[in-house]
């Protein structure tokens, strides 16, 4: 597809929202009439001081699809530039919409965090205000616009336990048993990455104690740790319990609210591991079965099977975990919806603390994509969510936290569902950027946070675990700039 801009800067909006419609296409913006393709889509802003005019085109070997407004800019209170990019995104989704046959739920929304976005609507035009922009102006459907004022308004007293000394600590263990078809982390299969795991280990350990001084020095507090991946239960049982001694022994947990880990893959979870867990003080766990449909598991690339996962959160329980998520997928290879609707009964009988229902993201380096394998449409997706969050609600689960991602089926989201007083926070702190995110493990980000205003500076970790092993130094090095955010002279 080409994507042609003329007049204006709504590049990156009009790009994404072209990827709403068309999740699988290469998109080519350009700012000329050079090439040529089957589809085009050609947006025109003509603006004076007074008025503008927005056109879209677009062009299909079926034919053309196109529209145009005029805007009385001296009519508008708001920022001329926002009104006319908002104009534009508009006719261009109903253009595509015509074309297409397909209405997506969440109107010329494209953003990440549809509640943060709801929560600084409702600051500045009240809860009706909000409410209504989203549905009258940015086209989102009732569901959705009632699902983001439900998650914003959940998450305002977690969002308040944050300030300007807060900080999280997440820690990456990029390892998995098998790689799934959907997944576009950087994750090792534990066949490929086996030797390299002792030595990251041992490095991770260090930058802990290092990250653990600066903290220190700082006087920054610990209120949220989680271990992500990749699947951190790949790890044996003494490895864990190392890593788990080092954060003990470098850490303040004095003020900590929640210790998570992701033992996400049944088949990576023993009695030994959730001991050693349990041990350390993690307050919570993931079990996560994505579908307790087998044949979809192995369509995905799963080598655990249902029973294993029920085995898996059963041993969890008898450990002693009382505060388990489980992760369900919406839109999985080969699932139909009566097998997700298992899915969904099986999860809700194990009456697990949390459920995180994503959506299929189509991503580029996911073997979905590149195996060009077919995958459910965004209305039977949304379907699925439909049916997911009538049947949370009536067994007694409440929304506390959503985020979207690029290409997912339908341009739909991903929702933690929880039983009441069991969110978690990390969740809501790291997606709604409340307070610092110490990062430790290759591909981990550091997120430094001024607090009270929209300012977040980045420190990246090498992403593979080779990097990560042979190239340590620099990152010790780089967590100077920890020091300078904070604007303290680091004297060492």
């Amino acid at each position: 597809m080409i994507l042609r801009i003329y007049n204006h800067d709504f590049h990156y909006e009009a790009e994404n929202l072209c990827r709403v419609f068309y999740p699988y296409e290469k998109i080519n913006v350009v700012k000329t009439s050079a090439g040529a393709s089957d589809l085009e889509v050609v947006t025109l802003l003509n603006k004076t001081e007074e008025k503008a005019t927005v056109v879209i085109e677009f062009r299909t070997a079926d034919g053309v699809f196109d529209c145009s407004k005029e805007l009385d800019l001296t009519a508008v209170e708001e920022d001329h530039r926002s009104y006319c990019e908002r104009a534009m995104m508009t006719l261009l989704y109903g253009v595509l919409s015509k074309a297409t046959g397909y209405v997506p739920q969440w109107g010329i929304l494209t953003g990440v965090r549809p509640s943060k976005l709801m929560t600084n609507l409702i600051g500045t035009m009240g809860e009706q205000g909000a409410t209504d922009y989203f549905k009258n102006d940015l086209l989102v459907k009732k569901d959705k616009t009632d699902l983001a004022f439900s998650v914003a308004k959940a998450e305002e007293k977690i969002i308040s336990l944050s300030d300007e000394k807060s900080f999280s600590l997440y820690i990456s263990i990029p390892f998995c048993p098998t790689r799934c078809n959907y997944c576009s982390f950087v994750s090792h299969s534990v066949e490929q990455a086996k030797k390299l795991i002792p030595e990251y280990v041992e490095k991770l350990c260090i930058e802990l104690e290092s990250t653990a001084e600066i903290a220190k020095n700082l006087g920054l507090r610990l209120e949220s740790i989680y271990w992500g991946g990749g699947t951190p239960t790949t790890l044996e049982a003494e490895q864990i319990a190392k890593i788990c001694a080092v954060i003990s022994k470098n850490f303040d947990l004095s003020f900590l609210r929640e210790y998570t880990v992701e033992a996400g893959r049944p088949d990576t979870v023993t009695s030994e591991k959730l001991m050693a867990l349990k041990m350390a003080g993690v307050g919570r766990i993931s079990i996560n079965p994505q579908t307790f449909n087998d044949s979809v598991l192995r369509a995905i690339g799963r080598r655990h099977n249902s029973s294993q996962t029920i085995k898996a959160f059963e041993m969890a329980r008898e450990a002693g975990f009382d505060n388990i998520n489980m992760d369900l997928i919406a839109g999985l290879t080969s699932d139909t919806f009566p097998s997700f609707c298992n899915t969904l009964d099986t999860a809700v009988s194990l009456n697990p603390e949390n459920i995180t229902l994503h959506t299929l993201a189509l991503k580029r380096s996911s073997g979905i994509v590149t195996g060009k394998i077919d995958v459910e449409s965004g209305d039977l997706a949304n379907k699925m969510l439909r049916r997911a969050f009538r049947q949370f609600k009536e067994n007694g689960y409440e929304p506390y936290y959503m985020y979207r991602q690029s290409r997912s089926l339908g341009n739909l989201e991903n929702v933690g569902w929880c039983k009441p007083g069991y969110e978690c926070l990390y969740n809501v702190f790291m997606m709604e950027e409340c307070h610092t995110v110490l990062a430790v493990g290759a591909g981990a980000v550091i997120k430094l946070k001024e607090f009270g205003v929209n300012n977040i500076e980045r420190i990246f970790n090498f992403k593979y675990p080779y990097e990560y092993i042979t190239r340590f130094s620099e990152i010790l090095s780089r967590k100077n700039k920890i020091y300078e955010f904070y604007g303290v002279n680091n004297e060492r």
